[in-house]
Formats: C-alpha cells, structure tokens, sequence
C-alpha cells in the first residue's frame, strides 16, 4: 500500500513513493525523476528510499503522458506487489479559494483551470499530469497539495497590495509559495530548535526558485513571493522585485508584448541576466569572469536585505533556517549572508558550515543558524494519507469524466 507523489514541471516530472501501510510511520520506498522531457528522449533516474541508484538512464519518452505510461509500468517491477491507494500533486497556484489540500473532483479541477491566469508557465504542466493519471487509472483518488496555502494566515497587510481595494477582491493580492517546503520545515523545527521554534525564525528557501519566510509560531508572517513567483529576491531566471514602472516603459518605448516580457522575467533575468551566462549558483561559483561574481554578491545582498526587513515583521529575530538547493548546500552564500547579518547577533562556526552541518552558528550566537533539508514530497504524503483516510467517497472515482473538467 503506498502513496505516489507528482510534481510537474515543463520539461521534467518528479515522484516519489511512500509507505501507506496502517499504523506505520510513512517511509520513503523511492524516489525519482524524468528530465529533458520535449526532446528527443528524456532521462529517467531512480533511487529507492536509502538513496541507492535504482535506475539511470536514457527512455525514448518525451512527453509528460509517455513519462506517467512509462512509471506506472515500472513501479511493480522496482515493487514487486506494490498497490497505489491514492496520488498526491504539487499544485504551485491555489488562488483564494484553496487554503488547504484537496481531494480532486471534476468540479475542483474545473476551478483549478480556472486560475491558469495567476500561474501560467506551472499550473499547464501541474493539470495536465492529474488529467493524464486519471485517464490512465480513472478509480484512483488524486489529492491537489497547493505552494500557496502555508502563506493563506498572513496578516491582511501582509496579503493586500496599495490598489482600489476591488482588486484585492478579484484575487490579486501577495499569496507567496514554496508554501509545501516551508510546512515541512515548519514540522520539524521542534526537533532542532526545541521552545525556539515557535519564536522568531526566518527560512531561507534558496534554490533555483527562491523566497524567504518570516514565522512565528510556526505560522507565517510574511514571505518574500507575491501576486506570482516572481516577487523576491533573484533566482536563477527570475529578476526578485521590480519597478512596475519598468513594465509600462518596455511595452511602450521598447513595444514588447505581453508575452515578451513574460519570457523575459521567468527566463532571462536573474542569476542569468545578471551574469550573462548560467543562473546556476554552482555554475557561477566556478566561473572567473567579473560578471558571475558580481551576480553571486547581488544574490547575497538581497538575501541579506530581506532577511533584515522579515526580521522588521517579526520585531527580531530569534533562528534563521537555509534550506533547498542552494540553502543546502552552497556553504560559501550561507556564509557570505551570515557574515553581512553579524549586526543582527548571528556568528556563523565557519567549520560547521563548511561541513555542512545542522547548526552553523556558535554556541554564543544571540541568533541561532541552522541547515535543515526540506522534503515536500513528504508533507504531500502526509495531506493524502489524512485525506484519504477521512474521505468517505474513497473507493469511487474522484475525477468522473475528464472531458467536463475544462472550463
């Protein structure tokens, strides 16, 4: 019995299978990934729950469809007698209506499509997984786990922007993301901060995708993300925060459309823009050029800077957490935004941060600094196992004809 975990991207489709078994603590049985997906073949890699190697190689799938075929007929034979109760997705937007997950029905999926306007370049690829599993085993119960629903608790000054006020009703508002990493961070600060951690702590989502979170009994207060995922700091092809004014001056002197500033804000600006070449932070920490230095302490500065102005919201701060790719593991950012935030009381062990350990902050640090993996496949998990085990509809088809759900 277990529980199959999806998070579609545009050109790559993640997964993960959990333990599903009563009364036992939900492992992981494995977890896996295709990549490349829109060439001409994709690469299909496994490990199971140890993280050992199960699969790595080159399949002639290319789409998100031929990768969901191509999985369900591998699952039995990487585990033998394997039975799959439900299926869990990472749905990046949820909009104001979903503020927690939710078993899939034809009249939620016809609400989620509705909201392709606030998530264009995600919730495609997000959507079109639930409608490809479902056609391929129409009995199985697909629960939607939202990025956004960790952030819904904000204060309203945190969610409203200055506009006329009937734009906040028509859904533009700051939603913020990472929602599912933050939960699971948010779950096991007990077990490394003890009574800290329902005081003032700040995560550091740092990958790729980047934003920071500001909590407070494991709650949010504020987050760096907004209306979109653009909202921030810079990220790998995302700029972080702009001057709307910049909009309004390209579509007018530059006369670039709708949809040649949409390409250029998800995909060319950034770490990429910045550096004229990669927006991968461990590309760039090998590149010599003046250029990728100068974006690495770009990235560091405005880290730095939200965290100084989270701290503001939450009237000081107590923890801070890296997490994420770049949280995780790039030893010399963590050390460079620790070292500008010494005003606020953190004092970084240099060797524990070169190893990469749990706590990198000194015994005598007023704010304590911790590197915590995330694991949002395990709160997904978490939501369809509750869900599926309360829902009393189990057992009948939750999405009943697929070709109603389209708005």
């Amino acid at each position: 019995m277990a529980i199959l975990t999806l998070n579609a991207g545009s050109s790559s489709l993640k997964f993960s299978l959990y333990d599903n078994n009563p009364g036992q603590q939900q492992g992981c049985l494995l977890r896996g990934s295709f990549t490349c997906l829109g060439g001409t073949s994709s690469l299909f890699s496994a490990v199971d729950g140890h993280g050992k190697q199960l699969e790595e190689r080159r399949i002639p799938t290319t789409t998100h469809a031929q990768s969901m075929e191509y999985l369900l007929d591998w699952l039995p034979e990487a585990r033998p007698g394997i039975s799959i109760d439900a299926a869990g997705h990472r749905i990046v937007h949820g909009g104001s209506s979903f503020i927690a997950a939710v078993l899939l029905t034809s009249a939620t999926l016809q609400q989620l499509y509705r909201l392709i306007p606030l998530a264009p370049l995600h919730l495609p690829h997000n959507l079109a997984v639930i409608e490809i599993l479902q056609a391929q085993q129409p009995h199985l119960p697909q629960v939607a786990c939202f990025d956004t629903a960790f952030h819904h608790n904000m204060p309203i000054f945190e969610q409203m922007y200055a506009l006329p006020r009937r734009w906040f009703a028509k859904g533009i508002r700051r939603y913020g993301f990472h929602g599912l990493s933050y939960e699971y961070i948010a779950s096991i600060l007990p077990d490394h901060l003890g009574s800290v951690a329902n005081a003032r702590v700040i995560v550091a989502h740092l990958g790729n995708g980047a934003s920071l979170c500001a909590m407070h009994r494991r709650q949010s207060v504020a987050t760096t993300m907004g209306f979109t995922p653009l909202d921030g700091i810079p990220m790998a092809t995302r700029p972080g925060s702009l001057d709307p004014g910049i909009i309004t001056y390209l579509m007018r002197e530059e006369k670039l459309l709708a949809a040649d500033i949409d390409m250029m804000l998800n995909h060319e600006c950034g770490l990429a823009g910045l550096s004229g070449g990669s927006g991968d932070m461990l590309e760039l920490m090998t590149d010599s050029r003046a250029e990728a230095a100068e974006s690495i302490a770009y990235f560091v500065h405005h880290t730095h800077r939200a965290i100084a102005s989270l701290a503001a919201a939450l009237g000081g701060l107590d923890a801070l957490v890296f997490t994420a790719g770049i949280g995780e593991k790039c030893s010399t950012v963590r050390r460079s935004i620790c070292i500008a935030a010494e005003w606020m009381g953190i004092r970084i062990d240099l060797q524990a941060n070169s190893q990469n350990k749990t706590r990198i902050s000194l015994a005598d640090s007023k704010v304590s600094v911790w590197v915590l993996p995330t694991n949002e496949e395990k709160i997904i998990a978490r939501h369809v196992h509750s869900i599926i085990k309360n829902d009393k509809k189990l057992g009948t088809p939750a999405i009943t004809n697929s070709k109603e759900i389209h708005p």
